[in-house]
This record gives structure tokens, sequence and C-alpha cells, in this order.
């Protein structure tokens, strides 16, 4: 039987390693030389989603992908349309930093009989946008407000929350090319709260940035917006990630 994502995702967290996620929007995946690359840089997950998906290119980006390499697909949606049976799980998004019900609850209600019926593993996961700087696609899509940058105790206590309601990971997000990356001290509080899988990512463009969300407690770490505009930072990303030691 084939492990699932999930089990492997807390096996590394339990043996202290870290995993790299590389971030696609499908709006603007217009060449397979990434995934090879990702392939080749020894990636772990590829995340597939947006905030808006406007050429309803999911599905081809997915199989794409699937052609290319054995990295396990995970949906990361931005509306209840964006599952596809092709990929191998989806982040089921719990939007807990904010107060709009739509995103805690009410899509969730009208994806359910699709998501049940597509065989995808489903991944529950508290999501929380962390304010970077300026307005992200996220917030705006979303209509809701990211926690404060140096709310750090907001942070934790909205994680904890997650998790005591049964969310198996929380995702601290920046978003799509944030100013700032999700501060280490945020991190770190968050980590020494929830037992559960922490993903951090937004506004992680260098090795410096990565490092410094593996050393203060990110269990996976998500860069999506500087691979599309640099992909030769997948091998050095990867690197740093992967010979972390606590």
């Amino acid at each position: 039987m084939q492990t699932s994502i999930y089990t492997k995702i807390f096996k590394s967290k339990a043996e202290g390693k870290k995993l790299f996620a590389v971030l696609i929007d499908p709006d603007k995946f217009h060449s397979a030389e990434i995934i090879s690359k990702a392939e080749r840089a020894g990636v772990d997950l590829i995340l597939v989603g947006g905030s808006i998906i406007s050429d309803g290119n999911i599905e081809n980006c997915i199989q794409t992908i699937k052609k290319i390499t054995s990295i396990p697909v995970v949906i990361f949606p931005g509306n209840q349309l964006q599952i596809s049976k092709n990929a191998d799980a989806i982040l089921l998004l719990s939007l807990i930093s904010g107060r709009n019900p739509e995103l805690l609850i009410g899509k969730h209600v009208v994806a359910a009989p699709l998501l049940k019926a597509s065989g995808l593993e489903i991944l529950s996961t508290g999501y929380m946008l962390i304010e970077s700087g300026k307005q992200t696609s996220a917030s705006y899509m979303s209509n809701t407000n990211p926690i404060p940058y140096e709310k750090d105790d907001i942070a934790a206590c909205t994680a904890m929350a997650g998790e005591q309601l049964g969310l198996r990971l929380i995702y601290m997000d920046a978003g799509s090319g944030a100013q700032q990356p999700v501060s280490k001290s945020m991190i770190t509080k968050v980590c020494n709260t929830i037992s559960i899988p922490l993903l951090v990512g937004g506004g992680i463009n260098t090795s410096e940035k990565a490092l410094s969300a593996c050393e203060s407690g990110a269990d996976i770490i998500v860069v999506g917006n500087a691979i599309e505009k640099d992909a030769e930072l997948l091998d050095a990303i990867s690197e740093t990630i992967h010979s972390y030691k606590k």
C-alpha cells in the first residue's frame, strides 16, 4: 500500500527533516523545464494553484507535471473549482486567520461531494495570511485582513485553535510576491505552540531566507514567485533546506 503524503510529512517532521515545496501558478506555467529542474533538485512536493486561474489551465498543468515527474502533486486551491482527480492530494484550506465564513466552511460544503468522489488525499489545513508589507492577491480575493506582521501571539493562538479543531497542517503565508517573509519570531512562536507540521511561504526568494525559516521551525518551505522569476534558485534553495540539521 502506498504511503500517504501526510504520513511522509509527519515522518519527516518527527525525524527533524525539512521538506521543500515548489508552488506553481497554472496561469504562469508555460514551460515544463521548471518541473524537470525541480526533479533534478530533489523537490519534495509540487503545489499547484493560485488566487485566480483565468484560462482554466489547472487540469493541463497537473497532467503535464505528472508526465514529467513522480514528485507528489498537491492542489493549493484558490476556490472550490480548483479540483482535479489527476493530482495526488489537496490542501483543504480553512482560512483561520480571517473572519470570512465562506472560506472557513462555506466553500468546503459546496466542494465536499466533488472531493469525496475525486479520490484525492485530503490534507485539512489551517491557512493563515500574514502581513507582508503590501496587500497580496490572497488577502484581496479572500476579503480578509492578514495577521499583523509583529503579532506573534495572535498567530500562535490562531494556529493552536486550528490544531484543536482537528486540522492536520498549519500554513503561514505572507503571500505571492511578499515584500518580506514571515518573521523568524512568529515562526518560532507558532512552532513551539503546535505539534502538527508547519508550512511557511511567501517572500522566500533566497537560500538565506529559506535557511532562516528552517532554523525558526518551519517543516515545509514553500517557494513560488521567486522560482518563476529565476528557476536557477531551485538547486541552491533545495540544498539549503535538505542539508539543514538541528
